[in-house]
């Protein structure tokens, strides 16, 4: 695989920051809606606003974090399963990644639509999952920052 020009590099990592601090910034919005709507805020108002944002912000966002950083591994000297914290990352962000699409986008739509009929579990349904998503993005920011763990050994190659 070609590599990047230090200009390419350093665009591409401006382009990760960028959609990562979107992202981290729509979840943060999505934990305030939650905490909103279970102190009492209108039903009506938060959770149609909760299934927009991670309709047409939050789960577009995952997607080109989750391209942006796997093109920032292949594309650049670390590589994608070199180094151990570049393999969390990518392990943390596929998983956050399914769990947006697979289970975040669907539930927080069919909230939107039943707003006015939410109890207090559902309310609260609503403040775990950007809770620990928020937390998980730190972590993986940490990592990022930190590069904790060395090199992953290379497989040892069979003599013939």
């Amino acid at each position: 695989m070609s590599r990047l020009s230090p200009a390419g590099r350093k665009a591409l990592l401006t382009l990760h920051l960028v959609t990562s601090l979107g992202w981290l910034g729509a979840d943060l919005v999505l934990l305030t809606l939650g905490l909103a709507g279970w102190r009492g805020a209108e039903p009506t108002v938060v959770y149609p606003a909760a299934g927009l944002l991670v309709t047409y912000l939050f789960a577009p966002l995952s997607v080109l974090v989750w391209l942006v950083g796997v093109a920032s591994a292949v594309l650049t000297p670390w590589g994608l399963l070199r180094w151990r914290w570049v393999l969390v990352k990518l392990v943390l962000t596929t998983v956050m990644l399914g769990l947006v699409l697979l289970l975040l986008t669907p539930r927080l739509r069919a909230v939107g639509a039943a707003a006015p009929h939410l109890d207090g579990h559902d309310r609260a349904d609503l403040i775990v999952p950007p809770a620990i998503s928020t937390s998980l993005l730190l972590v993986a920011t940490a990592v990022s920052t930190y590069k904790p763990w060395g090199r992953r050994r290379p497989a040892a190659r069979r003599r013939s």
